[in-house]
C-alpha cells in the first residue's frame, strides 16, 4: 500500500463557503494530531476539520480513523472512502470555512470529497 509521499493542496468554493484541502504524508497517529493542530491554527476561521487517516501501528497493523468534527453529511468518512478506494496511507484534511449558506448533509460531503479528490489528483495514482 503506497504511502502519500508529498503534501498536496487544494481549495474550492461552494456556495461561498471555503474547503482547504490537503493530502499529507505522516506515519503515525502522533503526526497525524499534529498535523490537525496546525491546520487548526492555519486556519483558524475554519469551524470544521474534518480528517481521515491510515497509519500503522507500533506493531505494523494498519490504523484507520476518521473524524467529523460535528460537520453533517458524514464528511470524515467519505476522506476515508477516498483513502480506501486509492489504497493509500497517509492523511487527508478539509477544514471548511462557513460561508453562510446552508448546504445540507448531501452538499456538505459532495463539496469536501471533491476538494480531497484535488489535492490526491496530484499526490496519488491517477484513479482519484
Amino acid at each position: 500500500m503506497p504511502p502519500i509521499v508529498k503534501l498536496s493542496e487544494h481549495d474550492i468554493t461552494e456556495q461561498r463557503s471555503r474547503f482547504f484541502a490537503a493530502a499529507v504524508p505522516v506515519a503515525t497517529l502522533d503526526a497525524v494530531k499534529k498535523e490537525i493542530a496546525r491546520r487548526k491554527r492555519k486556519y483558524h476561521k475554519a469551524r470544521h476539520h474534518c480528517w481521515a487517516c491510515r497509519v500503522r501501528d507500533g506493531e505494523g497493523r494498519l490504523v484507520e480513523q476518521a473524524r467529523d468534527d460535528g460537520e453533517v453529511g458524514r464528511p470524515g468518512m467519505k476522506l476515508l472512502e477516498l483513502l480506501r478506494q486509492n489504497d493509500l496511507e497517509g492523511l487527508l484534511v478539509v477544514s471548511r470555512i462557513f460561508g453562510g449558506i446552508k448546504l445540507g448533509p448531501g452538499g456538505v460531503g459532495r463539496a469536501f470529497r471533491t476538494a480531497a479528490l484535488g489535492a490526491l489528483k496530484v499526490t496519488g495514482p491517477s484513479s482519484a
